[in-house]
């Protein structure tokens, strides 16, 4: 198996071989692979000497047991310590980030304590040893850290499907092509983030032909309801909750499309899934009403696309990625699947030997071999995509209140432009401002105030923005529309933040 990994521009592909990591080339395939995968580690950023010598003489200046310790400057010269670690997915220093909590730090002994909480269970600083940078202070005798994870929450959660509310990340396994692998891929990714330390459930969105009940073997196998509340309560297998239509005691369905859409909305959105970090979704082959269905109903934070080496497959896989592309799903990695096999001390590569079948997760069951490995690329992938696509568009379109303006930086774009609150609340183009029939604008200009200042901004998904405004209308911005609209030049460069 081999994992490519897209970043940003779905035409660039990444390729991982599980050996040697060589990095491989499809001429083959409708979409160019290129550029180089370089693994993400976190990185220490050296002082320049003009400020390691300022720190350094901060810290000599401090002596253990003086008695005219200031408690602002050791804590300075500790936050000053920790921000040499970069985050490689935000390219931002661990305390802009807002990952250290609960700094304590004992004067008299020298002693420094702290957390450092973390986006997610696989974040690329886990392993950086935070106690080394704050241990080289000459007044320091003792470093304590410890380190948790708390996957943030969706900003509109309230709005969510009540058994939606607290997943922090949604994400989609898809293929476009049936007979590749998706389950299997998706199974894997789910106990692989499992045994990551993540809380994780599955649901199986193919209601034609599911595939959970094979890939897992729970002890229990039906999906009971709670009379109490009418919710369906998830099985369970190895920690990880488990939804399928398999599970309901009906084997497979034979509905039109409407019916299964709403056994799908009704299956995903009446579950008990708790606190999640994450769902994944195993999608349904093709790009139908169902696809549209889920797209619709939870805000999907990205995708893993499933394909095989065949260039018929690589041509649906295309596909895939251009109906996400339309929908604002960010596809994070596509995974080639079935690309060879190990015989007699040799390694074929017409297809794969299909495994999965068993009733337990390869990676459950050979947790040290070369398939978990893969895995566990795919998702450490995964799971920093995930963060780094959450803090691009929770800080994608912000009101400057110094200056008055809104600032409007999309993801995946280095410009950031500026526009004024009042064109962008004329700019609406919803039902109360806009009859739906003629296009006549019923919203004039002169009914907004030239001084009108939004009162909250909060993402949509990975499109748009919800803006409150003083009159309490809620106004939905699209990026796309944002980006068109009149901009405002000659903004004072020096109070930009």
């Amino acid at each position: 198996m081999e994992i490519q990994i897209l970043r940003g521009n779905p035409s660039s592909l990444f390729t991982i071989s599980p050996r040697g990591k060589e990095i491989l080339h499809k001429k083959s395939c409708s979409i160019v692979v290129r550029n180089r995968f370089s693994e993400l580690q976190a990185r220490i950023r050296p002082p320049s000497g003009s400020s390691r010598r300022a720190v350094l003489r901060k810290a000599a200046s401090v002596e253990v047991g003086s008695t005219n310790l200031s408690t602002g400057v050791v804590e300075k010269d500790v936050l000053t310590a920790l921000s040499q670690i970069i985050d490689p997915d935000f390219g931002t220093d661990i305390v802009s980030c807002g990952f250290v909590k609960d700094l304590v730090i004992e004067e008299s002994s020298g002693e420094v304590s702290f957390r450092l909480e973390l986006t997610t269970p696989a974040c690329p600083i886990k392993d950086m040893r935070a106690n080394e940078v704050v241990a080289a202070l000459p007044w320091v005798k003792k470093v304590n850290v410890q380190m948790s994870a708390q996957p943030a929450k969706h900003m509109y959660a309230a709005e969510l499907p009540k058994g939606l509310q607290n997943i922090s990340n949604i994400i989609a396994v898809s293929s476009c092509k049936g007979g590749v692998g998706k389950s299997t891929v998706a199974v894997n990714l789910a106990y692989t983030l499992a045994g990551m330390g993540a809380k994780v459930g599955i649901f199986d969105a193919d209601v034609y032909g599911p595939s959970l009940p094979t890939m897992v073997s729970p002890e229990d196998r039906l999906l009971e309801m709670n009379p109490e509340t009418g919710t369906i309560l998830p099985t369970e297998y190895l920690g990880v909750k488990l939804v399928s239509f398999g599970f309901a005691g009906q084997g497979r369905a034979i509905m039109r499309g409407p019916m299964v859409s709403g056994v799908i909305n009704q299956l995903l959105t009446t579950a008990e899934w708790g606190d999640l970090d994450y769902l994944v979704i195993d999608m349904p082959p093709g790009t139908g009403d169902i696809h549209l269905t889920l797209c619709q109903v939870v805000p999907l934070t990205a995708a893993v696309i499933v394909t095989t080496p065949q260039k018929l497959s690589f041509i649906d896989v295309a596909k895939g990625v251009r109906m996400f592309s339309k929908l604002k799903v960010p596809c994070v990695a596509v995974v080639e699947n079935m690309c060879y096999f190990d015989g007699d001390g040799k390694r074929y590569h017409p297809f794969g030997k299909a495994s999965g079948d068993s009733g337990m997760p390869e990676v459950v069951g050979d947790p040290v071999g070369e398939v978990a490995r893969t895995f566990q690329e795919l998702g450490v992938c995964v799971v920093q995509q995930c963060a780094k696509i959450r803090q691009s568009v929770s800080t994608a379109v912000t009101y400057d209140q110094s200056i008055k303006v809104i600032r409007v930086k999309v993801p995946d774009s280095d410009e950031e432009i500026f526009l004024h609150p009042a064109t962008v609340r004329r700019n609406d183009r919803s039902a109360q401002s806009v009859d739906e029939w003629t296009g006549e604008q019923k919203l004039q200009y002169n009914d907004i105030p030239d001084d009108i200042e939004p009162v909250e901004i909060r993402p949509m998904g990975n499109y748009a923005v919800s803006i409150t405004w003083p009159d309490g209308f809620s106004q939905i911005a699209p990026y796309d529309q944002l980006e068109s609209m009149e901009r405002l030049v000659d903004v004072p460069q020096t109070l930009k933040v």
